[in-house]
């Protein structure tokens, strides 16, 4: 029966076999995965029960937001699961990168210096920090960059951070995931020597953390091993596909607040927002994430399993341990990619109809391909691909609100490049 399901969503027998074998020898794997989940899933629930979450926290506030106690006892929330000291977690922000401004922006002072120290962040913050000359970038505002690549075997280059870090290095940003790049994505423990080793050098030194796309991937978190700051997006996976907008910076009481006067205003910080009802949806989207991200680490390992099967490249192989949810599968051609893209549009249970094709994407420096059928626009916890049209011509799908979603869309990946005689099984 469920052969023929798949039948009728258009997965050719050949395709079901040879991707059923592959997943039924993952089931120790999806184990362990599940094992993470249940720590995870106890953690939040702990945390919410702590804070005594009633659902009086769910009404609605307006206008100014004044006493949204909703809202701030979401943010006590945050904190706990973080252990941090305090949070910050809005409506107002609108996506990762935005919520990354707001912490660079609330932090750094003309004459200071921001420094990565595992070379170029993400595309986006190329414009929020200058590298790409931007109205409004950090540049503008006196504020200095400086990165330092990895190792060519993509180890942290510790010789270089410590020449690099001045008296004028106020604040570190580290990015958890690869983004649009061929490295491994840094481990929880990673991160951890990585701030210890900057503090020693100057204990005065702000480190922050762009987690994006690795929350609740393992039982611990950036805040755990020192870091100041740690910053997300609500519609990646702390969000569980519930939170329709948002994101959190989650730290230091002193340099949250910094955040807050940013976001709002010097002297309001975080006293002001109103939530407009959103409140049930983020604690919601909260206590479902952990059981979503084990969703789409399943689907992850699944894809690099089924393609490494095929000859492809995978990063991180189906092998390797997991720090984000995001795998990367060099398609070796735009013909690749797109058939690929194009595959996971038709497995969406929102706009399957539509056919992506690259585009010129405000932030991007070549045309990127992006495929979500989601039922939030951009929310990279629900299934979706995307590539930057340009060689090594990779593509990088994330997400699955359910392990059962993340099958069909490589499933359907891999019969567009059959029936486009890219692939032969």
């Amino acid at each position: 029966m469920i052969q023929s399901m798949y039948s009728k969503l258009n997965i050719s027998k050949e395709v079901f076999d040879f991707c059923n074998g592959i997943s039924e020898e993952l089931s120790q794997r999806f184990t362990e995965i599940d094992l993470v989940a249940e720590y995870n899933q106890l953690k939040v629930i702990y945390s919410m029960q702590q804070n005594k979450v009633s659902d009086t926290h769910f009404a609605a506030t307006t206008g100014y937001g004044y006493n949204d106690l909703g809202r701030d006892t979401l943010e006590e929330v945050y904190a706990s699961v973080f252990n941090a000291e305090a949070a910050l977690v809005r409506p107002q922000i609108i996506s990762g990168t935005h919520a990354l401004t707001v912490a660079l922006f609330g932090n750094l002072r003309p004459g200071d210096e921001l420094l990565s120290p595992i070379g170029k962040p993400y595309d986006t913050l190329e414009g929020v920090i200058g590298i790409r000359p931007t109205k409004g970038s950090l540049m503008e505002y006196g504020i200095s960059y400086n990165q330092v690549e990895l190792l060519p075997n993509g180890e942290i280059d510790y010789d270089h951070i410590k020449k690099a870090i001045s008296p004028k290095t106020k604040l570190v940003t580290i990015q958890r995931s690869k983004g649009y790049a061929i490295r491994l994505t840094l481990s929880v423990e990673q991160i951890g020597e990585l701030i210890t080793f900057i503090k020693k050098i100057n204990h005065r030194t702000i480190c922050m953390v762009d987690n994006c796309y690795g929350e609740f991937v393992q039982k611990i978190e950036p805040s755990d091993v020192g870091a100041d700051l740690v910053v997300g997006s609500l519609i990646k996976n702390i969000g569980g596909g519930l939170a329709p907008i948002g994101g959190y910076i989650v730290g230091k009481n002193d340099y949250v607040e910094n955040a807050a006067n940013r976001l709002t205003a010097p002297g309001l910080g975080k006293e002001v927002g109103a939530t407009l009802g959103l409140n049930q949806v983020f604690f919601q989207g909260l206590f479902l994430a952990p059981q979503v991200v084990a969703s789409a680490l399943k689907g992850a390992i699944f894809t690099a399993s089924v393609f490494e099967r095929l000859g492809y490249k995978a990063f991180p192989n189906a092998t390797e341990d997991r720090y984000d949810i995001v795998q990367a599968v060099n398609m070796e051609s735009p013909e690749g990619v797109i058939a690929f893209c194009q595959g996971i549009q038709e497995a969406a249970p929102v706009d399957s109809f539509v056919k992506p094709i690259p585009w010129d994407m405000p932030g991007y420096d070549a045309p990127v391909i992006m495929a979500a059928g989601a039922f939030i626009q951009g929310s990279s916890i629900e299934l979706s691909a995307d590539a930057p049209m340009k060689p090594p011509y990779t593509v990088f799908c994330q997400g699955g609100l359910t392990w059962h979603h993340a099958k069909l869309g490589t499933m359907k990946a891999l019969q567009q490049l059959v029936n486009q005689k890219i692939i032969q099984l």
